[in-house]
């Protein structure tokens, strides 16, 4: 083999190598850039607050704690709107996972620029949001999306003190829950309806009742008779319950808290009993307080009542939500009611999960 060859060969060889070394960094690049986002995990009504640790320790925090945990209404035992966790962005960085939580919601006070949280805030909301938050009072709150993984909703809370940080809290408070519950709809529903639908109860309300409500497939037909269907689902820990009962509208009177109330105790006096003798269901608005609201549910009014209902004769109660929905065109009312018995268990989620039932009723 001549020289030339050699050299020829040579060349080919070094080219070869920086080919396939290329190949390689780009095929890892690559790999880097098309890495699948992941989804974001979370139980419903987990909410994670990123603060800076002395900041959680201090009155910011007790604030957040005093209005994300306080009490769901209403259970026989209190359990918390929210179930938090804080996270600090120290914690962010070293456990990987914790950014890939379902709902965020991040605190900072602006004025401390040697703050980690601040500084991410700053990041977030751009040099524009920095003067915009600077300048303007009222600009205080911003809502992200998807920033670590898909599905993810963050919202971030600042100001340029303490104490105004802390007076946003409570204001926005109301406003940042309903929108942390509306997120979580989305997991609810697939978690009811994992199985389906069940057709035939579908079918049953819809022939009996002329209302259509989802309802999924693990309920069963409890009772069913010309005015009244009472659908249950039974586990080891809890059984949840609706009852719907079509109601003639006679005057306004019926739609008042002492209308639905009177509707939820003859229903449960006449259908609701335990196996001891002389028993029934009733409300208990002594003990702790029926909360009685009004409400537009896919365009129709209705009136919400939440509370505990109990046993008489017998130690047995639980939670309870009923709604009075009005249908002017047919001059009727339609009764709902979801309750829950789960002595033992806690019962916010599976309130919750009869609201969003409720939710989807139509005539």
């Amino acid at each position: 083999m001549n020289s030339s060859k050699i050299i020829a060969l040579t060349k080919f060889f070094v080219f070869s190598l920086a080919v396939l070394f290329g190949s390689i960094s780009c095929t890892q690049e690559a790999r880097e850039t098309l890495r699948a986002t992941p989804l974001a995990f979370g139980d419903v009504n987990s909410l994670a607050v990123i603060t800076d640790k002395s900041m959680w320790e201090g009155p910011v925090g007790d604030t957040i704690r005093s209005y994300y945990a306080s009490a769901y209404l209403i259970l026989p035992q209190p359990e918390p709107m929210f179930d938090l966790l804080n996270f600090s962005p120290e914690d962010l960085k070293a456990v990987p996972p914790n950014r890939e939580r379902r709902h965020y919601l991040i605190v900072a006070n602006l004025s401390d620029m040697s703050s980690p949280t601040t500084q991410l805030v700053l990041e977030d909301i751009g040099s524009e949001g920095a003067r915009r938050a600077k300048e303007d009072p009222t600009y205080s709150t911003v809502v992200g999306r998807d920033k670590w993984a898909k599905g993810q909703l963050l919202v971030y809370q600042f100001a340029h003190s303490d104490d105004v940080l802390i007076e946003n809290i409570k204001k926005n408070f109301p406003a940042i829950g309903k929108r942390i519950n509306k997120a979580d709809e989305s997991k609810i529903d697939a978690t009811l309806f994992i199985d389906g639908e069940n057709q035939k109860l579908l079918d049953e309300v819809r022939q009996k009742l002329e209302v259509e409500i989802r309802i999924p497939k693990d309920y069963f037909l409890a009772l069913s008779n010309n005015d009244i269907i009472w659908i249950r689902k039974e586990t080891q820990k809890y059984s949840s319950n609706l009852m719907l009962k079509k109601l003639k509208y006679t005057d306004q009177a019926q739609l008042s808290r002492e209308g639905i109330k009177a509707v939820t105790d003859s229903i449960g006096r006449k259908y609701v009993s335990s196996q001891l003798p002389d028993t029934y269901m009733k409300i208990n608005d002594v003990d702790l307080p029926m909360f009685v609201d009004a409400k537009t549910i896919n365009g129709k009014y209705a009136l919400e009542a939440r509370g505990i209902w109990e046993m008489e004769n017998d130690f047995m109660g639980g939670p309870f939500i009923s709604y009075l929905f009005h249908n002017p065109d047919k001059g009727e009312l339609l009764f709902v009611e979801g309750f829950v018995y789960a002595p033992g268990e806690d019962k916010r989620d599976i309130v919750q999960n009869l609201e969003y039932l409720i939710s989807s009723v139509k005539f």
